[in-house]
């Protein structure tokens, strides 16, 4: 069904993101695919994670041993100009263990960060796992949309997102998860490699408001023609800021063959322009029907929910006309 639902980093309205039960919770909730971010450790396991900087969502802060690894960084994705924390490529995997998952946002969602605390980091490969073991379990298909995280920054500390993706998922692409496997990045140069090393996964390129592009990273400029026909002969498909998206945008971009899936579809208030407080759904709608093949979710069920309604309405209007 169009459009595809997918969890964003699993049902992070409920539970703390990137845990295993926030990613079961989403895949109970109908979510067509999920979405984890990844970056790398310092011996090369890909963790699940949303960014490099770790204080902002573990417990890294209440562990002593680690408390000589906090330094400055400029390279972070939230806060712009030097940043001091810990950082996921400082550690190697077996120390990432030790930490728990917390909420990110927990004034927003207090009830997520009730759990905070409570369940250990994932690296992909456990969570391809756990994917594939809950969907059987329900007897439904769940698929995968890997991000890949700061590109540029994991050359720069030695590591290749299509090296460590390959030793990652090693022994796992016969698992239901991987058929239909995107892969996306802000950073054009990461889906380049994937494609010239003979990944088969479909490669989206994500784009940022022009208020948050970061060196590297796409920006308005990809969705003008000239930038959806390099994306075309480059690309699978394009995933937008929901503000980037058009009814306009859709059908420029399917006409190129295109595959258009925007982010990111959140109930709070902070995330609905204004004329939509207290009314998530409404604003979802209009983005529903600009075409879009598929939205990102914090909130899966409303989404699948919103989506089930509205096939329902086409149903009968043909069955009554």
């Amino acid at each position: 069904m169009r459009p595809l639902i997918i969890a964003h980093r699993g049902a992070p309205s409920y539970l703390p993101e990137h845990t295993e039960s926030s990613y079961r919770l989403a895949v109970r909730q109908g979510a067509d695919l999920v979405e984890p971010d990844v970056v790398p450790t310092r011996d090369g396991v890909l963790i699940v994670r949303h960014e490099a900087r770790l204080e902002s969502t573990t417990n890294i802060a209440e562990h002593p041993q680690f408390a000589g690894r906090r330094r400055g960084d400029s390279l972070t994705e939230d806060a712009p100009g030097e940043h001091v924390g810990w950082f996921a490529e400082d550690f190697v995997w077996a120390e990432i263990q030790q930490l728990r998952a917390t909420e990110r946002i927990p004034d927003l969602r207090p009830a997520s960060a009730a759990h905070s605390g409570a369940e250990p980091v994932l690296r992909l490969r456990e969570l391809v796992t756990i994917i594939h073991d809950e969907a059987r379990a329900r007897g439904r298909y769940c698929g995968l949309v890997i991000e890949l995280k700061h590109d540029a920054r994991t050359l720069a500390f030695g590591f290749d997102h299509v090296d460590l993706l390959a030793r990652e998922l090693e022994g796992l692409w016969h698992l239901d998860v991987l058929r239909d496997l995107r892969i996306e990045s802000f950073e054009a140069a990461a889906l380049d490699r994937l494609r010239e090393r003979g990944s088969t996964a479909k490669h989206v390129v994500l784009v940022a408001a022009a208020e948050e592009v970061g060196p590297g990273e796409e920006g308005p400029a990809r969705l003008t023609a000239e930038g959806l026909d390099d994306a075309a002969e480059r690309f699978d498909g394009i995933s937008v800021r929901t503000s980037l998206l058009s009814r306009e945008l859709v059908e420029a971009a399917k006409a190129r063959g295109l595959e258009v899936l925007t982010y990111t579809l959140r109930a709070e208030d902070e995330f609905l322009p204004a004329e939509y407080a207290g009314r998530p759904e409404a604003y979802w709608e209009v983005l529903l029907d600009t075409g879009v093949d598929g939205v990102f979710a914090d909130a899966p069920d409303r989404l699948v929910e919103l989506r089930d309604r509205r096939q329902s309405a086409v149903v009968l209007r043909a069955a009554t006309r």
